[in-house]
């Protein structure tokens, strides 16, 4: 389904008290940690959440079901950026006015959601970060290898660059979006690979969206889901490479990945 196409069959019009708050859950393998991650989501703020399962070998679903979450099931491993692609589209279906990622996996801290949304809820935003650079010697406190550091401060300085930003980081799985944002830009045409963050990004900025940074606290420890050193490099150069497509196209070339929903150059 496109995104043309969810704009028209989804109402954008829903009328809460509040934004109706939707967090999705994209999960694999998740079965050590789905508990803790979903008893510190505050319900107070939260509307619903919706886990996608992307074909995981342990008991992610059963456990899923057990806390009567909304689960939708991959029958295949789509990757990262395709589970993506199935918790916005489903949460955009349920009516949602602001989506929050969090992941399984307890990497980052769902009592910080309230904050995620604060600047949704105060448009002053379109698109929350939770930076784990923001806090100085936080992401060495919790413990993110010495290497991620580097590559992740090397390449948020490239895209900064590239970007016109002043963000301190791109790589971050915890992200908040308003509904209009995601019904505006073609995130359905994105990689389904890691990478799927980095276009997501470019694609909202081309787009005109706002970004906003929070500080979150670092966590890295035996059960929460990790990219290897040579996925690292994979995915460094991915980015880069979208970097290079974005330029192409600003200079007049073609889209080498979807930026806007038309070919029509807006400014970033």
């Amino acid at each position: 389904m496109s995104v043309e196409r969810l704009a028209l069959t989804t109402s954008e019009t829903n009328v809460h008290a509040k934004p109706y708050v939707v967090v999705v859950l994209p999960a694999y393998n998740a079965a050590r940690t789905l508990v803790r991650t979903y008893r510190d989501i505050p319900k107070d703020v939260v509307d619903d959440v919706i886990l996608v399962d992307d074909a995981s070998q342990d008991d992610t679903v059963e456990i899923a079901r057990l806390l009567n979450l909304k689960v939708i099931q991959h029958n295949t491993n789509l990757g990262y950026g395709g589970n993506q692609k199935t918790c916005y589209r489903v949460a955009l279906e349920s009516g949602a006015d602001i989506v929050v990622m969090v992941h399984p996996d307890y990497q980052y801290d769902p009592t910080l959601i309230p904050q995620m949304i604060a600047p949704l809820q105060n448009n002053e935003a379109d698109c929350v970060l939770g930076s784990r650079m923001l806090q100085k010697g936080g992401a060495s406190a919790g413990g993110m290898p010495i290497y991620k550091q580097i590559g992740n401060r090397v390449l948020t300085w490239i895209e900064n660059i590239i970007l016109g930003q002043h963000l301190s980081e791109y790589h971050t799985g915890y992200r908040a979006y308003s509904r209009r944002l995601l019904t505006s830009i073609p995130f359905t045409e994105n990689s389904n690979n890691f990478v799927f963050d980095t276009e997501i990004i470019i694609q909202l900025l081309v787009a005109g969206f706002c970004i906003k940074e929070i500080p979150i606290p670092t966590r890295y420890f035996s059960n929460a889901s990790s990219v290897d050193f040579f996925r690292s490099v994979q995915y460094g150069l991915a980015i880069l490479a979208r970097l290079v497509y974005y330029r192409i196209w600003k200079a007049g070339g073609r889209q080498h990945f979807a930026i806007t929903l038309q070919d029509d150059h807006k400014e970033a």
